[in-house]
């Protein structure tokens, strides 16, 4: 897996010749209702496994959650069950928030 991070994010997000990521969010639910990036599919971490068909193998996946620990391990169980295209990003959603987006709810 490749590590990615938040301003990395960002402008890949807004490259119009790079196809977008599938942004993936591992956090549980109210964590996601907090706060979270636009776009972003809330699949909890412990719902991976059973859900892990729903997720496209064709496509650029970044996985997120809090500070990136959630995410690394779902990002690692992904590239076992044969994605190929998986990305963690550094420091979650916390960092995206003092990197990116100041105006984000922080917790």
């Amino acid at each position: 897996m490749q590590q990615l991070s938040p301003p990395g994010l960002k402008s890949w997000l807004a490259d119009g010749d790079r196809a977008a990521p599938y942004l993936l969010d591992v956090r549980e639910p109210w964590e996601y209702d907090l706060c979270h990036i636009e776009g972003a599919e809330p699949i909890p971490m412990a719902s991976i496994p059973a859900r892990q068909g729903e997720l496209p193998k064709e496509r650029d996946i970044v996985v997120m959650c809090h500070h990136g620990g959630r995410s690394q391990q779902v990002a690692a169980f992904l590239e076992h069950a044969g994605f190929s295209r998986v990305h963690n990003l550094q420091g979650g959603i916390h960092q995206w928030a003092l990197q990116v987006d100041p105006a984000m709810r922080r917790y």
